[in-house]
């Protein structure tokens, strides 16, 4: 994933815990609903592109 190794994940995620602390689940929530809201815009290009 993304040409990571395990151990590079895992340095990752100690940052993201160090620099976000408590507020890592509603980080990660808005940032799962911006990608949800990214892929439908490129649906939406793409259908406009077929017509």
């Amino acid at each position: 994933m993304f040409g990571l190794n395990p151990m590079e994940l895992i340095i990752v995620g100690i940052v993201a815990v160090l620099l976000f602390g408590s507020r890592l689940p509603s980080v990660a929530r808005s940032l799962g609903k911006s990608m949800t809201e990214f892929k439908k815009g490129l649906n939406g290009i793409e259908d406009g592109l077929k017509e």
